[in-house]
């Protein structure tokens, strides 16, 4: 571990944390004097309170935001800027089944420990609006969110095979399978059929796409939400099954151009139609494929290098294009969860199908070829778009064109039409254990499904004797015979109450919302208070929460908008992902690599202010870097630096006025960089402008207020505990926090004029002089319409002309 920097910054951080907390220094207001365009309301993805309290990586996001903040209030703005935690999960209840601990008293320990770690880093938070999810006053709001869920028909209950974790007992959303393992403990994901609760996030599909175009956010990770979304336009194809009364086998394909080429069906294993239309002779076999499928994850079971498996239903369908009975089978690479849980297999034109087709000596057709000209090897797979060919009155038209007449053809006989598809499919809601919000619905044998009323809200938890989950598709809760029966609201009858409970994604879907009016008893938030500060200008986070967090939370607040809760379509604005820190073997820091570093040790030894500014200055805010303990030591040697200038500073001390006029230049620099790479959160530069300014000021003996103050406060900013200190040390009064942010003069932050040399085909034929950041354009008709130059391109064709700012000008005749 580095050594400390030669300042006394225990006493001083504990000072001034103190000072903020008693002083309320960040609470923030709705005051109607900042105009909308002065209000930012800047938000951190609130942590998990986990026992092991913040890592090395949390700082880092959390240290930008608040020194934008700092900079944005200095700056003329009314700045929100709170903090929670997102206290339900699995965590803290498989912690309460080893222990018998209550989840809420380890979260609530958990929470006080990260609380303190977050304030011994002197965060500018507003402390008075801080947030749990697990607080029945909060997830009252939850719930009343869910029920208008429900009132709109996009809450509904479905029996559904799902990912399911042996080792947690509950069911999994694919977006917390990874790999085909449990995201939380790492344990194979199985299939299972059970009673959940879905969001219909379907019915937001387009919408979430849509307004993707509205979002300041990296193209990446929007790539990342449109992929998930998975917009696909094609056609929807029904194909009889023969010999049936009236069965029909629906099918989504995106290529209805290739029909006539579909020469057998696959059927996903858990389709609703395999029991029904499977032959006697074939039974067994395809029960017995049913269940090794179900022991299967998604992502096995799409891999495109495992070998094609499947088994023949003994069932015929009619394909609608040509008439002929082809042969329905079942293969655990078609998802139920996809599409319609069915495909027509076209062996001709698709990889997956041709192999399987090969597998089991199924026909393969061509009806697609090349239309550019390039010969036709018999026999080999084209997928691109072409021509038809073989395929009736449709052959010889281009791709897009038969894919249109094919689709007309088919919806005047009835047996198919046009079709927009999504990957997405509806959000598995439910989740059998204890620790998470009560679904605030009872089962009525008379009513069916029946809503509390809002004033029955919050449904509390009850206290169970065992957290354990049930293992039958049942949480805790079911065992609670007392809190389970229940009456109907509705017609008093004899009911049961729900009991499987919300995901940790529904607390986390509208936090934001609640950090805006926290103590609210009458609604989320009050409706002035939303409309003060959203949406959320800037949402700093890990990239691992792009598809999650994010596209769950993008849908509830759509949804709070139809209902007339908010007033913008979207909630964060502007997003930014913070770069992972790495350990010094520049791998992910991990208790098995033995890699870690614990901030609270750095704190310890070096100072927060140490650590902030080192986590700034590692290198760019979104680039994944190694943490470096020598790097932590040359940044403990520049707030030494600060701290001897501060104690030479004062008055408003002669300097001779060449020295004057050199430092008065510098300090403008440094103001406009160090602004300029603060506003655009690059923090690295903004510290290095500091640190080149701050060693001129370090040469004086004594440093006038003037030039010493400008860069107190922009480095209070970064190092807030150092800066109040220093900021009272030149005898101001309150915080420096309330010192309005330098401003900078551009004239002098102009250097001196350079000497441009202007060179013919590599001869010096002229010189004049420029500032150094002149553009290249304005360099090169400068050079041009110099005499000395154009005496030796008189006459001649400029091949191109090459230009340095600062430098020269290269002209290159032909």
């Amino acid at each position: 571990m580095a050594k400390g920097p030669k300042y006394p910054f225990r006493e001083i951080e504990e000072k001034w944390q103190k000072f903020w907390e008693e002083d309320r220094t960040f609470r923030a207001t709705e005051d109607p004097a900042f105009p909308k365009e002065k209000r930012a309301y800047v938000l951190d993805m609130f942590p998990y309170p986990s026992s092991q309290g913040i890592h090395i990586g949390h700082p880092e996001g959390y240290t930008a935001t608040d020194i934008f903040c700092r900079y944005l209030r200095a700056s003329g703005y009314n700045v929100l800027h709170p903090m929670g935690f997102d206290s339900f999960g699995l965590p803290a209840e498989n912690y309460a089944i080893k222990t018998g601990t209550h989840p809420a008293a380890t979260t609530a320990e958990n929470i006080g420990y990260m609380r303190g770690q977050l304030k011994a880093l002197g965060f500018s938070y507003d402390w008075d609006r801080e947030v749990a999810t697990s607080s029945p006053d909060y997830y009252r709001w939850t719930q009343w969110i869910f029920l208008r869920l429900f009132e709109k028909g996009l809450a509904y209950e479905d029996e559904a095979p799902i990912n399911w974790c042996p080792s947690c007992k509950t069911g999994l959303a694919n977006e917390e399978v990874a790999g085909g393992a449990c995201d939380r403990c790492g344990t194979q994901v199985t299939r299972r059929r059970i009673r959940q609760w879905m969001l219909k996030i379907t019915a937001y599909a387009e919408r979430l796409l849509a307004d993707l175009d509205l979002l300041d956010w990296p193209e990446p990770l929007k790539a990342m939400q449109r992929n998930w979304i998975g917009r696909s336009e094609g056609a929807n194809l029904r194909f009889k099954v023969a010999g049936s009364s009236g069965a029909e086998i629906e099918v989504f394909t995106t290529r209805p151009d290739t029909l006539f080429g579909a020469t057998y069906m696959v059927l996903s294993p858990e389709h609703p139609l395999v029991e029904k239309i499977t032959t006697a002779d074939r039974r067994q076999a395809v029960r017995a494929y049913v269940e090794a499928a179900a022991r299967k994850s998604d992502l096995e079971r799409t891999d495109l290098a495992k070998e094609k498996t499947g088994a023949d239903t003994g069932a015929r369908a009619i394909n609608p294009a040509t008439g002929a009975e082809i042969p329905v089978w079942i293969a655990d690479y078609v998802l139920v969860s996809y599409g319609t849980g069915a495909i027509m297999a076209v062996p001709g034109h698709d990889e997956r199908d041709r192999e399987f087709a090969r597998a089991y000596g199924l026909p393969i057709a061509q009806v697609v070829e090349r239309d550019d000209g390039g010969a036709r090897e018999e026999g080999a797979l084209f997928a691109g778009d072409g021509r038809s060919i073989n395929s009736g009155e449709f052959s010889g038209l281009p791709t897009a064109q038969a894919k249109e007449r094919i689709v007309q053809w088919l919806e005047k006989k009835g047996a198919g039409s046009k079709a927009v598809n999504y990957r997405l499919r509806d959000w598995v809601f439910s989740r059998q254990r204890y620790w998470g919000e009560p679904i605030p619905v009872v089962h009525c044998p008379k009513c069916g499904i029946v809503a509390l009323p809002d004033s029955a809200l919050p449904l509390e938890l009850p206290d169970v004797a065992s957290y354990a989950p049930t293992g039958t598709g049942e949480s805790p809760l079911a065992g609670i015979e007392s809190w389970v029966k229940t009456a109907c609201p509705r017609c008093g009858g004899r009911a049961a109450r729900e009991t499987n409970t919300m995901p940790q994604w529904a607390g986390s879907c509208w936090y934001y919302l609640r950090y805006l009016d926290p103590r609210n008893d009458r609604a989320l938030a009050a409706p002035d208070k939303i409309d003060y500060w959203m949406p959320v200008d800037l949402y700093v986070g890990g990239s691992e929460h792009a598809v999650l967090h994010l596209l769950y939370a993008r849908f509830w607040h759509k949804v709070l908008y139809d209902i007339g809760a908010v007033e913008t379509k979207e909630p964060f604005q502007r997003l930014v992902n913070q770069g992972m820190i790495l350990g010094e073997d520049g791998q992910k820091m991990s208790k098995s690599a033995g890699n870690g570093v614990n901030p609270s040790d750095v704190i310890a030894e070096s100072g927060a202010d140490a650590l902030r500014v080192y986590e700034m200055f590692m290198g760019p805010l979104e680039a994944s870097k190694p943490w470096m303990t020598a790097g932590l030591v040359g940044v403990s040697r520049f707030l030494e630096r600060l701290w001897a200038i501060g104690g030479k500073a004062g008055g408003d001390c002669a300097l001779p006025a060449e020295e004057e006029e050199r430092l008065a230049k510098a300090m403008h620099r440094a103001i406009k960089k160090t602004s300029r790479d603060t506003a655009s959160l690059d923090f690295n530069t903004a510290i290095s402008a500091m640190m080149v300014y701050s060693a001129e000021l370090a040469k004086l003996e004594r440093a006038p207020e003037r030039l010493w103050e400008p860069l107190l406060i922009m480095a209070a900013a970064y190092a807030p505990h150092l800066g109040e200190e220093l900021w009272q040390m030149l005898g101001r009064e309150g915080s420096v926090s309330r010192a309005p942010w330098p401003a900078f003069d551009e004239a002098l932050t102009r250097d001196e004029e350079a000497t441009i040399v202007a060179q013919v085909d590599g001869k010096v034929r002229d010189k004049f002089s420029a500032q150094p950041d002149t553009p290249a354009a304005e360099l090169e008709r400068r050079a041009l319409a110099l005499a000395g130059v154009q005496k030796w391109i008189e006459g001649r064709e400029i091949a191109k002309v090459v230009s340095v700012p600062g430098k020269l000008v290269s002209i290159v005749t032909k």
